[in-house]
């Protein structure tokens, strides 16, 4: 996710802090992973640099001093332009399971072990996934969803590849 669009089109809404964009950012799209200030205030720093926001106010308090922003035209454009570009599709055609199922056949090592536990690591992080949405918002039914249904695909392929061992044994062999 990239967190400069995110910060400016929470901006969109209107001016804030650099204390409530994080806020903002942290509830609802930082559930995993919030951010840290450091990333805000140097996030914030670049846009300035670039033109997209610009400090509306700066409020004086028993701390430092605080900074209102708020986004540009230039700040605009560039939320519209991200939020109509499509994002490129993951075609995973190379990842670590495969890799490693290769390398355990290259080596003589049995990679149903290996299917076997990432299959099982799968089933984990599912129940827990699927634990987590019983009384959870729809924002956390749509993200915890979306992780889901990735999980559920990687599970087939560890069936497919499960079920084509023996040829891609020979192949890799040959």
């Amino acid at each position: 996710m990239s967190i400069s669009q995110t910060l400016l089109g929470l901006l969109e809404n209107g001016p804030r802090h650099g204390y409530d964009l994080k806020r903002a950012y942290d509830e609802r799209f930082g559930r995993e992973r919030a951010l840290h200030y450091g990333q805000v205030y140097s996030t914030l720093a670049r846009l300035l640099r670039d033109g997209l926001v610009e400090v509306e106010g700066i409020e004086a308090g028993d701390g430092p001093d605080r900074k209102r922003y708020a986004i540009t035209a230039a700040g605009r454009t560039q939320v519209v332009h991200w939020l109509e570009t499509p994002e490129k599709p993951d075609s995973y055609l190379q990842n670590k399971l495969y890799t490693k199922v290769v390398l355990a056949l290259m080596s003589g090592r049995d990679p149903t072990t290996l299917l076997d536990a990432q299959r099982a690591a799968h089933l984990t992080s599912m129940r827990e996934l699927t634990r987590r949405k019983r009384g959870a918002e729809v924002t956390d039914h749509i993200v915890l969803d979306f992780a889901l249904l990735h999980l559920e695909a990687d599970l087939k392929w560890l069936e497919l590849a499960a079920s084509r061992l023996g040829p891609l044994a020979k192949e890799i062999q040959s």
